[in-house]
């Protein structure tokens, strides 16, 4: 039974299996941000290299053909549930096309905007895959599920889909910011500039957390909120290094950047 403040925000869980299937979720997430701030990072971008000697960090990927692999499975899953799950009302028509859009824009992002300096390791790519085609694939179908089941009193779909768009926009145009940083052959680091880049070292992951925000506020299930809360502890903690690497390799770095959050972190 959930906590009867939250049933203004939220649906009610479907079966125990979705109850289940949500706290995992949440754990598993967390984890990740954790294992972050810990120094146990995701082998991507400038991480590629950070946990083990070359000889033991098994194979690695074009960056390019990297992020593919993450971004693709959940894209074609959210292509695929349009089939699968036809109908459903304007909600759910609203979340299964912000998943696929989200997942689309990634991928057009990889062969389009982004210049690469490294690789991945598969073994991250195959973790972060598996997470994201999860989230896309539960989402979807616990909102199904969840289908007949009495509105939360509290609509907030609408404002989600505000939330969502402003997250696509602002996420493409600091993306772009940081590709034109590098020329067509250089693979080297610099400061970012531009947009909220002045005030934060990963604008970025500020507008990917807040397309998260925007889906669950769009599906409004407890599995959404926990994707959304799993996802923004990660990549808070991935920020949080990201800021300290930027310190240690450049002498110049502004101090008054913060990490994700104007002015706060």
């Amino acid at each position: 039974m959930m906590i009867p403040v939250l049933e203004n925000f939220m649906f009610d869980e479907p079966s125990v299996w979705v109850t289940a299937t949500t706290v995992a979720t949440l754990l598993s997430t967390v984890y990740l941000g954790f294992a972050e701030l810990i120094g146990n990072h995701l082998q991507y971008s400038k991480f590629s290299n950070s946990n083990n000697s070359d000889k033991k960090q098994g194979i690695k990927l074009s960056s390019r053909t990297g992020f593919l692999i993450l971004y693709t499975p959940a894209f074609l899953a959210g292509v695929v549930s349009f089939f699968v799950f036809p109908g459903g009302g304007i909600r759910f028509l609203l979340l299964k096309f912000a998943v696929t859009f989200h997942f689309f824009k990634r991928d057009f992002e990889v062969l389009f905007v982004h210049k690469y300096s490294g690789g991945m390791i598969l073994g991250s790519t195959i973790l972060i895959s598996i997470f994201y085609f999860a989230a896309a694939v539960s989402m979807i179908v616990v909102h199904y599920l969840s289908l007949g089941l009495p509105d939360p009193s509290i609509d907030l779909k609408y404002i989600g889909l505000i939330m969502f768009v402003v997250g696509i926009f602002g996420n493409f145009y600091h993306h772009n910011l940081l590709s034109k940083l590098r020329k067509d052959k250089d693979k080297g680091y610099k400061i970012p500039n531009g947009g909220l880049f002045n005030l934060v070292i990963c604008p970025h992951y500020l507008f990917e957390i807040m397309i998260f925000v925007g889906l669950s506020f769009i599906s409004q299930t407890p599995l959404a909120f926990a994707c959304t809360f799993g996802d923004s502890m990660y990549l808070i903690a991935r920020s949080y290094e990201t800021r300290k690497w930027y310190v240690n390799k450049f002498e110049d770095f502004p101090k008054s950047i913060k990490c994700v959050i104007p002015y706060v972190f």
